[in-house]
């Protein structure tokens, strides 16, 4: 009895076997073509690659984006591994930082203690913060020492750790210091290691900018700023705080003070300022212009004048004559 050949499956496998059969005589064809070395089967290749290559770009496009994804999975893996790098980084110099900090303070009270000081002749007074007036538009606190302790205008004033303000105002028991962050406050420093003068110009914020640097590319954040001693008024060497730059792309200073916490300040007296009593040693006298003869214009341009006669001497018909 014949077989009934009704399945899918008794259609599909001979037409697979012919199309698996002329795939293969194909490839075949292909290799033998490609084996020729022939200057007309290299004509053919080359018509061939030219027609059949650049219709294959649509096919190549999938890969090509998947070969990308691949590279940017691989680039954000790496810049994940660095970002955690760099938190790591950034909190172990955080805890760096603390422990600058600390130190700083521990020296800065230990230099109070031993009554270390930048010169001989420069003692302090220390006052008690009693009142804090700042406002927007003022920076100030007032001192429980005034001019019954010596205090003067000028003088600069320090928390333990770096410069504060200067005293403006000296009642007899009292005296008012305007801080760095005060609008009114200009400040001569110095930027280290780099040697550069500038002025530190209060603004009403916490970090205040630098103004007028002769070389800013010379400075860097993280430079120290010290005083620079110009105009007398305040000692050199004072510390200030750091350089930082600010979300304004200007050069700013953190100031070393502790703002946060002012209980008690050291007023630096500043060694006396001389008095100028002689201006001849600054400033030389002018020189005098020569006067002019109405009679004789010619002594102006300095030809000898004429000298008086002198008696003639006597003799014996003058003596006669007389």
């Amino acid at each position: 009895m014949a077989n009934n050949r009704t399945t899918p499956e008794d259609y599909t496998r001979p037409i697979r076997r012919i199309l698996v059969g002329g795939l293969v005589m194909l490839l075949v064809v292909l290799f033998l073509i490609w084996r020729i070395d022939s200057p007309r089967v290299e004509r053919f290749r080359v018509v061939l690659v030219d027609t059949f290559v650049p219709s294959f770009e649509w096919a190549l496009v999938p890969v090509t984006k998947v070969v990308g994804m691949v590279e940017g999975f691989r680039s954000y893996a790496s810049l994940y591994e660095q970002n955690r790098e760099l938190r790591r980084e950034l909190q172990q110099m955080k805890a760096w930082r603390e422990a600058a900090l600390q130190l700083e303070q521990k020296n800065a009270r230990l230099m109070d203690l031993n009554q270390v000081r930048l010169d001989p002749k420069l003692t302090h007074v220390t006052g008690v913060v009693m009142a804090d007036s700042g406002s927007p538009f003022r920076q100030s606190v007032l001192l429980n020492v005034g001019a019954r302790d010596g205090i003067r205008d000028g003088w600069a004033t320090m928390d333990g750790l770096g410069l504060v303000g200067r005293i403006s105002g000296v009642g007899h028991r009292t005296a008012r210091v305007i801080l760095l962050t005060d609008s009114n406050s200009r400040i001569p420093v110095t930027v280290q290691p780099s040697g550069q003068r500038g002025l530190l110009s209060g603004d009403n914020s916490p970090i205040p900018p630098i103004e007028f640097l002769e070389k800013p590319d010379l400075v860097r954040p993280g430079d120290q700023v010290v005083t620079s001693g110009d105009g007398g008024v305040f000692p050199a060497g004072l510390l200030v705080g750091s350089v930082v730059q600010g979300n304004d792309r200007r050069l700013r200073i953190r100031l070393a003070a502790d703002y946060e916490r002012l209980e008690f300040l050291r007023v630096l007296r500043s060694h006396e300022i001389e008095p100028i009593t002689d201006p001849g040693g600054l400033i030389a006298a002018p020189i005098a212009a020569p006067e002019i003869d109405s009679e004789n214009p010619e002594g102006a341009t300095g030809a000898a004048a004429p000298l008086p006669a002198r008696p003639l001497p006597a003799t014996a018909e003058t003596a006669a004559d007389g």
